[in-house]
C-alpha cells in the first residue's frame, strides 16, 4: 500500500551511483533551462517573476516522492500560466498582493482536487477530452499567449482576455511603441527562432554528437538573457523606457498555508477544476510518451496524486499552479534522467539560483522573457492539424475548428469548457448510431463478413445483424429501427440473429429494446436469436426475464447459428 502511494519507496531500492550521476547531469541541464522558463511563465500569469522560481522548487520535490514518471519535469507551463492569469484577472482584485493570493489559492485548490481524483481513481477524466479538441485548444491558446506578449515586445500596455480584445488593445497603442524595447524583443525572438531551428544542425556540422547538440540548442534562452541583461545594464536602457524585471527578493520562499477566503475560493472553484483537468491531460500525455520510449509504465491515478502534491507544494511556497512541461521533460529525458530524483536535484539548483543569482536578473528586459514565451508557445501551434483532421474525419475537424474559434474569441476557460462539451457530444453522437452490418458466410470458412463488402453466402430466411458497439440508452432506439427496417425489407425472413462479438455491456434501456424487438419479431413469425454473446453480458441477461421470453436461441458462435438454422425446415 505504501509503495502504491509513495513510488519513491520502489525505485530508491535500485538507486545506484550510475543513476545518481545520470540524474545530476540531467538536473544541471534542466535547471539552466528552467530558470528563464519559470521567470517567463510567472510574467505570463501576471505575477512577479520570483513566483515562477518558487513554483519550481517544492513542486519538483513533491513529485519526486509521489510521481511515477522517471523523466517528467514539473513546474510552470505556458497554457496553465495563461489560464491562471485569465481566471484571476476576471476577479477585479484591488492590488498585487490579492492577485498573488488568488494564484496561491488556485494552486492549492487544484492540488486538493487532483489528489481527491487520484484517491477516487478518476484518471479516466483525461478521456473526456478528445485529441482534436485538445489540439485545437492548445493551438488557440498558443496564439493567445503569443499575442498577449506582444505588449512587452512593443513596450506598451494592453489587456484583453481573448485574441480580438488583445489585438484591438495593441492597435490602440501602436503610437506608443518603444523602439529600443522593440529592437530587443524582436532581436531576441529572431535569435531564439534561429537557435531552435538552425543551431543544432550547426553544432552537428561542427562534429558534436547529436544528443549533445540537442541539449546545447536548448540553452539559447539563457544566452539571450545574459546578453540582454548586459546590454540593458551597460547602456542604462531603463532610462530609455525599457521595462525590466527589477528587484527580485533574494532567498528561499517562506512556507505558509494559503489564506482561506470563502468568497474567493468559490469564485475560483470552476477555474481550479478546469486547470486541474487540463494540467493532468498535458502532464500524463508527456509522461506516457516518454515512458513508452524506455518500455516503462506510469500509473495515471498516482500521477493525479503526484501532480496534486506538486501543486500543494507550490501553494505553500507562494507559487502558481504547475504541471508537467513538455519541453523540459523531453530535455530531462534526453539528458539521461533515470529516476524522479533528477527533479529533486533540479529543485536544489533552482533554490541556489533563488538565493544567489536573483540580483543579476534586475536588468533582465521583460521583452526578453516575452520573446522566450512567444518562441516556446508557437511551437505548440499546429494549424496543419486542421487539414489532416479534415481529410480523416469531418466531425473531428468541426470539433477542432469550433474549439479554436471559440477559444480565440471568448478566452481559454470558455474555450476548454466548450471543448469538453464537444468531446462528450461527439462521443454520444457516434455511439448513438453504432456501426452495424448485415453479414454472411465467407465461402470455405467459418467467418462472417459484411454483405456489402465481400462475396458471401446468404439465406433469404436468415438475416444476421452484427452490432459493433455496446448497447445502452443512447443507441437502443437506433437498434430497434435498424432491425425493423431489415425485417420490413425481407419478406421471406424466418430467423434474425443479432451477432454480438463487440457488445461489452447492455444496460436496462437496451434490454427493454431487445424485449421490444423480440416481441415485434414474434408477432411477425420471426424468431430472434443471439450469437457470440460475451460472458459478462450473458450473466446480466440471465438475471433478467429476457431468456424466458426469447423466441429463439443463444449460440456460442455465428457459425453454429448458421449451421443450425440452415438445417431448419423452410
Amino acid at each position: 500500500m505504501l509503495k502504491q502511494y509513495f513510488p519513491i519507496l520502489e525505485w530508491r531500492k535500485r538507486y545506484d551511483s550510475a543513476a545518481l550521476s545520470s540524474d545530476l547531469v540531467a538536473a544541471i541541464i534542466v535547471t539552466v533551462m528552467l530558470i528563464p522558463q519559470s521567470l517567463a511563465y510567472a510574467l505570463l500569469a501576471g505575477l512577479p517573476a520570483e513566483v515562477g522560481l518558487y513554483a519550481s522548487i517544492l513542486p519538483l520535490l513533491a513529485y519526486t516522492v509521489f510521481g511515477t514518471s522517471r523523466a517528467l519535469s514539473v513546474g510552470p507551463v505556458a497554457v496553465i500560466s495563461l489560464m491562471t492569469g485569465a481566471a484571476i484577472s476576471q476577479l477585479n482584485l484591488a492590488n498585487d498582493a490579492q492577485y498573488l493570493a488568488a494564484a496561491i489559492a488556485l494552486a492549492f485548490m487544484s492540488g486538493v482536487m487532483l489528489i481527491l481524483m487520484g484517491i477516487l481513481k478518476l484518471g479516466l477524466l483525461a478521456n473526456l477530452l478528445s485529441h482534436p479538441v485538445i489540439s485545437g485548444f492548445i493551438t488557440a491558446a498558443g496564439l493567445i499567449i503569443a499575442a498577449s506578449q506582444l505588449k512587452h515586445i512593443f513596450g506598451v500596455s494592453s489587456d484583453g482576455h481573448n485574441l480580438i480584445e488583445i489585438l484591438h488593445s495593441l492597435y490602440l497603442q501602436l503610437s506608443n511603441i518603444n523602439i529600443i524595447t522593440l529592437l530587443i524583443g524582436s532581436g531576441t525572438t529572431i535569435f531564439l527562432f534561429w537557435v531552435r531551428h538552425s543551431f543544432k544542425p550547426l553544432l552537428i556540422h561542427l562534429k558534436l554528437s547529436e544528443s549533445l547538440a540537442a541539449i546545447l540548442a536548448k540553452t539559447g534562452p539563457v544566452l539571450a538573457i545574459a546578453v540582454t541583461i548586459l546590454v540593458t545594464w551597460g547602456f542604462n536602457l531603463t532610462t530609455e523606457g525599457v521595462a525590466v524585471v527589477g528587484r527580485i527578493p533574494q532567498g528561499l520562499p517562506s512556507i505558509a498555508l494559503p489564506e482561506f477566503d470563502l468568497q474567493l475560493w468559490q469564485q475560483l472553484l470552476s477555474s481550479a477544476l478546469i486547470i486541474s483537468v487540463i494540467g493532468f491531460v498535458e502532464s500524463v500525455s508527456v509522461a506516457q510518451t516518454l515512458a513508452a520510449k524506455r518500455r516503462q509504465r506510469i500509473a495515471p491515478n498516482q500521477e493525479l496524486i503526484g501532480l496534486g502534491a506538486a501543486n500543494i507544494g507550490s501553494a505553500i511556497s507562494g507559487g502558481l499552479p504547475v504541471t508537467g512541461g513538455f519541453s523540459r521533460s523531453v530535455v530531462n529525458f534526453d539528458a539521461g534522467a533515470q529516476t524522479p530524483a533528477a527533479g529533486a536535484y533540479a529543485a536544489a539548483g533552482i533554490a541556489l539560483a533563488t538565493i544567489f543569482l536573483t540580483p543579476l536578473i534586475f536588468f533582465l528586459p521583460k521583452a526578453t522573457l516575452a520573446a522566450t514565451i512567444i518562441v516556446a508557445v508557437l511551437s505548440l501551434v499546429d494549424l496543419s492539424a486542421l487539414k489532416r483532421t479534415w481529410a480523416y474525419s469531418r466531425s473531428d475537424f468541426a470539433a477542432m475548428l469550433i474549439t479554436i474559434i471559440f477559444t480565440l474569441s471568448h478566452g481559454v476557460e470558455l474555450g476548454i469548457i466548450l471543448g469538453v462539451a464537444l468531446s462528450i457530444l461527439l462521443y454520444l453522437y457516434r455511439t448513438s448510431k453504432p456501426h452495424s452490418a448485415e453479414v454472411g458466410l465467407v465461402t470455405g470458412s467459418e467467418h462472417f463478413r459484411n454483405v456489402d463488402r465481400h462475396q458471401v453466402q446468404t439465406d433469404p430466411s436468415i438475416i444476421t445483424l452484427r452490432i459493433d458497439e455496446s448497447l445502452y440508452f443512447i443507441n437502443a432506439r437506433y437498434l430497434e429501427d435498424r432491425v425493423y427496417d431489415l425485417v420490413a425489407k425481407s419478406p421471406h425472413i424466418k430467423h434474425l440473429v443479432l451477432m454480438c462479438p463487440a457488445v461489452n455491456f447492455i444496460d436496462a434501456s437496451a434490454l427493454e429494446s431487445l424485449e421490444a424487438i423480440n416481441s415485434l419479431l414474434k408477432d411477425s413469425q420471426v424468431k430472434f436469436h443471439l450469437s457470440e454473446v460475451k460472458g459478462p453480458v450473458m450473466d446480466r441477461l440471465q438475471r433478467s426475464h429476457f431468456f424466458e421470453q426469447q423466441t429463439g436461441q443463444v449460440f456460442l458462435s455465428q457459425f453454429d447459428a448458421w449451421q443450425h438454422l440452415k438445417a431448419q425446415p423452410k
